[in-house]
Formats: structure tokens, sequence, C-alpha cells
């Protein structure tokens, strides 16, 4: 059993919350499935919105998933949140990454 199946098993007995959802996102994104993990991902901020871990993957997914503009807003989001919890170095690569993103 893969850890991808054991976090599914666990999905599908009921435990639903941001780490389980992170989880899997973070297992799709690996897998290069990131349909799936901007699925998981959204869940996990839905969750918990100030997670700012799962801002950073979420954005990393969907540029990914080639969704720019939306990932340009994901890492704004994220970064804020990371700023309001104190997260220096998630605000650090948020803002790599969205640099990258916003270059001509």
């Amino acid at each position: 059993m893969t850890q991808l199946d054991t976090f599914k098993a666990l999905l599908d007995k009921g435990n639903d919350n941001e780490l389980l959802r992170y989880s899997l996102g973070n297992a799709y994104f690996k897998q290069n499935d990131f349909k799936q993990s901007i699925i998981h991902l959204k869940k996990a901020i839905s969750h918990k919105p100030t997670f700012s871990a799962a801002w950073k993957l979420y954005a990393k997914a969907l540029t990914a998933n080639n969704q720019n503009d939306e990932a340009i807003v994901a890492y704004e989001k994220g970064i804020n949140i990371a700023e309001e919890n104190g997260d220096i170095q998630a605000v650090k690569e948020m803002r790599v990454f969205l640099k990258r993103l916003t270059k001509d």
C-alpha cells in the first residue's frame, strides 16, 4: 500500500481535516497529478484558511498546472496569511515563486 493509498483510505473512513487534505495534495503533487493536488489543497485551505504551507503548495500546484493567474492570487493570499502567522520562511519562498511568475 502506497502512502497515497493510505491517505485515500483515511479519507474514505471519514477522516477529513486540513492535514490529511494537505498530505493528499502533496502526494498527488509528487506524482505530477496537479489537478488532484489542487482539489485536495483547496479543501485543506477551506478547512483551515490560515494554513500557510497549504497555500504555498496550492499555488505551486496551480503553477504546475499552467493556471498562472490563479497561482498569483494564491501566492498573494498565502503571503498575507504567512505574514500574519509570523511564518517568515514561507513568506520568503512564496515571494520568490511569485516574482518568477510575474516576470515578463
